[in-house]
């Protein structure tokens, strides 16, 4: 199974930073959308930021704190998170649209990294 990887997770104080990375395998091209979600216990996962055609948009309580960006190459997607909260604290996933060079399209995820901040 192709899968991405996250990594750049941990424990930081409120108040602090942390910037996730995504690596995206090689193989996974036509790429339409990149984003980041998270998963706290006992909720859904929600949308933390989608960027596709030229558009990024963030979940409301971002509030102006993380920023998504790629490498490059394309082969990193990252999540720059600063002035972290609290409620920050969950499962981060990777999420790419793309598609292999034999395969349709189709939504592509990592592991997840965990973030954990404290007060």
């Amino acid at each position: 199974q192709v899968q991405l990887a996250e990594s750049g997770g941990g424990l930081v104080q409120a108040g602090g930073s942390l910037r996730l990375s995504c690596a995206v395998p090689g193989i996974i091209g036509r790429i339409t959308a990149m984003g980041w979600y998270r998963q706290a216990p006992g909720t859904q996962r929600e949308l933390v930021a989608v960027s596709s055609g030229g558009s990024t948009k963030y979940g409301d309580f971002v509030q102006g704190r993380f920023t998504i960006s790629r490498d490059n190459a394309g082969s990193t997607v990252y999540l720059q998170m600063n002035n972290l909260k609290f409620e920050d604290t969950a499962v981060y996933y990777c999420n790419i649209a793309g598609a292999t060079l034999t395969g349709r399209p189709r939504d592509y995820w990592g592991q997840g990294t965990q973030v954990t901040v404290s007060s």
